[in-house]
């Protein structure tokens, strides 16, 4: 192939011919369109054949249409007569157009190509495929130049105008025959991919850049067919094939075939990727998960570390690894070399790593890496490898070694990965870089920033087997010790077993005996409270009727006097004076006997009973606001001040006339002990939420308060400080007896002398049943 000497630039469309894309379409492909802008062209879309005829026709003033994507269901009739006269819509070269189906054949696409199309996309297909085979097709038609109708045609500027083309792409390209099966240009990136120069290149068929047979079991000259067979019929996957470096390194491949019809040539446009690197790289990935895997579910370590090492193996040609083990003497205890003899391994095991100067013991004994580019040079002032350690590598046809640590932390080594290489040369593995044709045959063996994260990834993953392998096996022996430990403390506890039995039926008497004295404990309290209430019972009914008997009594001598007096005869005086007396004693009688009835009324509040009361839902807002008007009315005067604090929208599920009863002589209390006799008091009543499904209501007052030393029996029946003024001491104890039977809730009090008393009731929003 003839470089250029000043090639002549082709005269191209203005550049709204060459970036004006018209897709004529009955669906939508607006992935298509997103692509084809981001790609530079500019896109109309029509629906309609008219339409189409239209805007070719209305756009040639300012340039035109540079190309048409045809939708088949579009193009007509089996002579697709649309796609014929869209072709023809313009003078001159004529328009290209790419006939797109979603039903494709080899029928179809025949008829394509006899009505004038340009290409035949067979959909689906990635809309990038697409805009590449557009791309092709605009820059192949633009590069090269038409001669005029009856002229010869120019080979050399062809020649030179499609390979400017060529070279200026990123890419590895070259440009094939489809009827000779030969290249007729290719690029620089492919030279340097295949390892052949340019004229080597153009005489070897495409088949014969691939070895004999793909990875698959397939021979490579049948899979070469299928693919191009594939690319002529309009099919512009991606496609893999494998190639075969002039090293005789195999390539991973990835194939962008475009087909091109210009001047009576079918030309295929290829561009291939290496993805050689990619494959290993995603083996790798695979590998490491599948090794995480082992690690989890705790395989041995030995199958682990085989495995590890045919994974790191498999990275690179001429590599060969081991792992060699280290116990906490400084020992070298073991290890793995799958590609190894045996031997290798039995030439370190017991060996310090203090005074054995080989690269894998200098490594873990150096806490660093140690490297060797040549294992066979006399004077190595890194790591000077001991005789037996060279020896064993000339045998085994060992050229360089790279040594790393494999270590928890900085101090704690637990073996080293070495990675050996049959050839110290770099030669080929770096084929396809910049500078590989710069590589002299003397060039040693290191490591490239690739090795070394290829080295930093075995290493920790062998880390992480080791010392799960160690934390099993300490587990182990904490597992047979603590099993020695159980098996004495089975023993011990068989024994205190015995002796707890003993004393347990010791306790079952004794808990026996102590539950009956509870059970007469509680007897004698019932009967204690019971004799107290009944005393209170007596001593406060004991005034009442007291009283009454008295004036009975006096009634009964003044009415023996009034017989006498009225059988000797009465005197109105005499009967006026009874009349008085009988008055007075009336008024005593009714007023000991209310009282009495007072008290007996009060008895019976103490035994609660909540047969008669009835339960519902209801506000607590209204609720207290209706009590305390009645509460308030029936003070004594001076009346204290009633104030609410309420928070809105309470509710309770519960017994309101008990609740009622509780708060009035709560009022009561206050009013009595707390406000008695003061202008300025006040009584609070408020409600709010407690948590927890409760509701704190508190009655507060600002009077006198409660002793410290009476606080405690404010509950209690018949307890007064204010005996004598009308109460029996029974409106806390009966309050106290409501809230937590009834109510099914508790009663706390906080008071200060001189700054008045709180009671606070904690209750449920659903009372108990």
């Amino acid at each position: 192939m003839s470089e250029p000497k000043s090639p002549a630039r082709p005269s191209t469309p203005s550049r709204e011919r060459e970036h004006t894309v018209l897709i004529v379409s009955t669906g939508e492909f607006a992935a298509l369109e997103r692509s084809l802008v981001r790609a530079g062209f500019r896109v109309q879309v029509v629906h309609r054949g008219d339409a189409a005829l239209a805007a070719v026709a209305t756009g040639q003033a300012a340039g035109g249409v540079a190309l048409v994507l045809l939708d088949a269901a579009l193009a007509g009739s089996a002579r697709m007569e649309l796609c014929a006269r869209l072709t023809a819509a313009v003078s001159g070269r004529g328009l290209p157009v790419l006939v797109m189906s979603s039903a494709p054949s080899d029928l179809e696409q025949g008829q394509a190509l006899l009505a004038g199309a340009a290409g035949y996309l067979r959909l689906p297909c990635a809309p990038e495929d697409i805009v590449e085979k557009v791309t092709v097709e605009l820059t192949a038609r633009h590069a090269w130049l038409v001669p005029p109708a009856g002229a010869p045609l120019d080979t050399e500027r062809l020649e030179v105008n499609y390979h400017a083309l060529l070279a200026g792409s990123p890419d590895a390209i070259i440009l094939f025959d489809a009827a000779r099966g030969t290249p007729v240009d290719v690029n620089r990136n492919a030279e340097r991919m295949f390892g052949r120069g340019g004229a080597e290149l153009m005489r070897t068929r495409l088949e014969d850049l691939c070895p004999p047979q793909q990875p698959d079991g397939t021979p490579s000259d049948e899979a070469v067919a299928a693919l191009v067979s594939k690319g002529l019929g309009g099919d512009i996957r991606i496609f893999p094939l494998t190639f075969q470096h002039s090293s005789g390194r195999h390539i991973d491949g990835e194939i962008r075939l475009v087909v091109l019809e210009k001047n009576g040539l079918r030309l295929l446009h290829l561009r291939v990727a290496d993805v050689t690197g990619l494959r290993v790289a995603e083996a790798l990935r695979i590998g490491q998960n599948r090794l995480l895997e082992l690690i989890a579910r705790g395989a041995p370590l030995q199958d682990i570390l085989d495995n590890l090492l045919r994974l790191i193996e498999g990275q690179g040609p001429g590599l060969v690894c081991a792992v060699l083990l280290l116990d906490e003497g400084g020992i070298v205890r073991g290890g793995s070399a799958p590609s190894l003899p045996a031997d290798y391994l039995q030439a370190y095991e017991g060996q310090p790593i203090a005074t054995h100067d080989s690269p894998p013991c200098a490594a873990m004994h150096r806490r660093a890496a140690v490297v060797v580019a040549d294992l066979s040079a006399a004077d190595l002032r890194e790591a000077p490898p001991c005789d037996s350690h060279r020896e064993l590598a000339e045998r085994l046809g060992l050229r360089a070694c790279w040594a790393m640590p494999i270590m928890t932390d900085r101090q704690t080594v637990l073996g080293t990965f070495v990675m050996y290489y049959r050839d110290m040369r770099i030669r080929e593995s770096l084929a396809g870089a910049p500078d590989a044709g710069n590589l002299r045959t003397g060039d040693l063996r290191l490591p490239r920033p690739d090795d070394e994260r290829l080295l930093g990834v075995a290493v920790h993953l062998a880390g992480i087997a080791i010392e799960r392998t160690r934390r099993e096996a300490e587990l182990a022996r904490h597992r047979n010790h603590l099993e020695e430990l159980v098996t004495a403390r089975t023993a011990e506890l068989r024994s205190a077993k015995e002796r707890a039995e003993r004393t347990s039926g010791e306790l079952a008497a004794a808990l026996d005996h102590l539950r009956m004295t509870q059970d007469e404990l509680v007897r004698r309290d019932k009967l204690a409270a019971l004799g107290g209430l009944v005393a209170g019972v007596a001593h406060e009914l004991n005034t009442p009727i007291g009283n009454g008997l008295t004036i009975a009594g006096a009634m009964s001598d003044h009415l023996a006097t009034l017989r006498g007096q009225l059988e000797a005869g009465l005197r109105r005086a005499d009967l006026e004076q009874y009349v008085a007396h009988a008055g007075e004693a009336e008024a005593v009688l009714l007023r000991n006997l209310q009282r009495a009835a007072t008290l007996v009324t009060s008895f019976r509040q103490v035994a609660v009973d909540t047969a008669g009361s009835q339960r519902r839902t209801f506000r607590l807002d209204a609720f207290i606001a209706e009590l305390a008007a009645p509460l308030a009315a029936a003070m004594p005067v001076p009346r204290p001040r009633v104030v609410q604090q309420v928070a809105p929208g309470l509710a309770m599920d519960s017994y309101p006339e008990p609740l009622a009863q509780a708060l009035a002589a709560l009022v009561e209390n206050a009013v009595r002990h707390g406000l008695a006799g003061r202008a300025d008091g006040v009584i609070t009543l408020s409600a709010r939420e407690a948590g927890d499904g409760a509701i704190a209501i508190a009655v507060a007052d600002n009077g006198a308060g409660i002793a410290a030393e009476n606080l405690a029996r404010v509950y209690d029946p018949f307890f007064t400080t204010r005996r004598g003024t009308g109460g029996a001491g029974l409106g806390l104890h009966v309050a106290h007896n409501i809230v937590t039977g009834v109510l099914g809730g508790r009663i706390a009090v906080a008071s200060t002398v001189g700054h008045g008393t709180t009671f606070t009731l904690t209750l449920p929003v659903i009372a108990p049943r």
